[in-house]
């Protein structure tokens, strides 16, 4: 490698989890944030670097810009998707907030209610709200004027401010998700009603490879006799081990060697909000990968 390649592949390397931060909070899919920050290397190494005064600047550019056409063709496939859609699973437990200044846009929750903008508002919302870049920058990536993408990240924080609730702390999180575990191995029809939200509802992801529910189950009683309907079989010669993935509490779950569930859950205030069942075996491998390093 000459000496030239090699500074690029250096200045590369330096801001790579951040090119992935950022197209994996765009897509919501681990695979194809992998594509984007290699499409983002490829375009670099072609690049005349002579001319790049601010290289981070250029390749955090070329990564968002590429991830918003992802995005669009990313949408049309997803209409015809199988069941709830959920994003795909990724270990964070050595970097919690995942490249990003701040763990914004990371939790399942959050990322689903982003599907619902549009990706040049998604794009302006992640880059101000995890990374803090200026809008005067945001702007230059975008390629809007300043008060459009201010404008932006205003119409993206009220839409999800509309519906977000607020979330339990971690630990908090986490007891919820370790009682509900108990409650679900053993079939504890009362202490799943106990943990559950009135209007709490359960995602199964399955993108139509695995068994799973194509509907959400909605309401306390509902979701408490659809996790006792199946726990005699469900968990039988289950491994099960606490991880923390998308910047939360989750359970890893694998039967002889090979991982086929992350589940994790979303409390607020009045306990377990959202169930989340990420079994599609396509979405799996960050976390398939990081159990089997």
């Amino acid at each position: 490698m000459d000496a030239n390649l090699e500074d690029a592949l250096a200045a590369f390397q330096a801001v790579r989890g951040r090119l992935f931060g950022i197209a994996y909070r765009m897509l919501g899919s681990a695979s194809e944030a992998e594509d984007i920050v290699q499409d983002a290397w490829l375009r670099w190494q072609g690049t005349d670097r002579s001319v790049v005064l601010d290289p981070p600047a250029f390749l955090a550019t070329a990564t968002t810009r590429l991830a918003i056409n992802a995005l669009q063709s990313a949408r049309a496939r997803r209409e015809t998707y199988v069941g709830p859609w959920l994003p795909e699973p990724v270990d964070t437990s050595a970097d919690p907030t995942l490249g990003a200044e701040r763990a914004e846009a990371l939790g399942y929750a959050v990322l689903v209610m982003l599907e619902k903008l549009t990706p040049t508002e998604r794009a302006a919302y992640v880059l101000r709200e995890a990374f803090a870049y200026p809008y005067e920058q945001i702007c230059e990536i975008v390629q809007v004027s300043e008060p459009a993408a201010r404008q932006l990240v205003s119409r993206a924080r009220k839409h999800l401010a509309g519906e977000s609730r607020r979330e339990a702390s971690p630990p908090e999180q986490r007891r919820l998700l370790t009682a509900f575990l108990a409650a679900a191995k053993s079939g504890d029809l009362v202490e799943l009603e106990r943990l559950f939200a009135e209007d709490v509802v359960s995602y199964s992801d399955g993108g139509g490879r695995v068994r799973a529910s194509k509907f959400p189950v909605v309401g306390r009683l509902r979701v408490a006799k659809f996790v006792r309907a199946f726990h005699t079989h469900f968990w039988e010669g289950v491994d099960v081990v606490e991880a923390e993935t998308n910047g939360r509490p989750s359970l890893v779950l694998s039967k002889e060697g090979t991982v086929f569930a992350v589940i994790a859950v979303v409390a607020g205030a009045d306990g377990i909000d959202q169930v989340l069942w990420m079994m599609n075996p396509d979405k799996l491998g960050a976390v398939t990968a990081r159990a089997t390093a």
